[in-house]
């Protein structure tokens, strides 16, 4: 094909290049036809932005003063709830990761007073193991209650996990307060839920 110059607005048309000439160039996209393609094999460096989002929640209240959280997860399935890859695996309450990467992790609650009994305040944590095994404080979060009767309170609280093994690298939840509160709980929205987004490469 042969090659045509337009001076008017410096462009060239029929000009093919072949890619394994091309070392430590770079292509501005705006310059490149729609219908063209760039082979993955001949570039480096390049990440697909985020390949996992996932979200679950706790679908039943249940009372307790300090507790891992083993039971009634589910994932999110109401409202245009959205799925971005396989996402997580539960099992009692320990969740496991789809593929390694840096993952981060959100953690909300919501607990009500039942009693009059004197609770000040209400925690959260995310708790991580590298080991498959002892559980650490990975974050956490401190939050007041009112002394009001069945007064509400909620909290939330993120970390960053970088799982380079998906077989050692997991996850639990577990809640705090001084005297014992009910956690709430919901089939159709998130009360106490977490969501998982993988962020990039380990």
């Amino acid at each position: 094909m042969a090659l045509t110059f337009d001076g008017s607005n410096n462009t060239i048309t029929g000009l093919q290049i072949n890619s394994a000439n091309i070392v430590d160039g770079s292509i501005v996209n705006s310059d490149v036809n729609a219908s063209a393609a760039i082979a993955s094999t001949k570039l480096s460096g390049i990440t697909s932005g985020i390949t996992m989002a996932d979200q679950w929640r706790v679908t039943s209240s249940f009372d307790s003063n300090n507790t891992v959280i083993t039971s009634n997860w589910e994932r999110h399935d109401t409202h245009g709830a959205g799925l971005v890859g396989s996402g997580m695996s539960e099992s009692s309450g320990i969740f496991t990761f789809p593929s390694t990467g840096i993952y981060r992790i959100d953690f909300q609650i919501i607990a009500y007073r039942i009693s009059a009994s004197n609770v000040r305040f209400i925690n959260q944590y995310i708790n991580v193991t590298t080991d498959n095994s002892s559980y650490g404080e990975a974050s956490s979060s401190t939050n007041s209650i009112s002394n009001d009767a069945e007064a509400y309170s909620s909290g939330y609280c993120t970390y960053t996990f970088d799982v380079t093994d998906v077989s050692t690298h997991k996850v639990r939840f577990y809640v705090q307060a001084e005297q014992e509160l009910r956690w709430v709980g919901s089939t159709s929205t998130n009360h106490i839920s977490a969501i998982f987004t993988r962020l990039g490469d380990t």
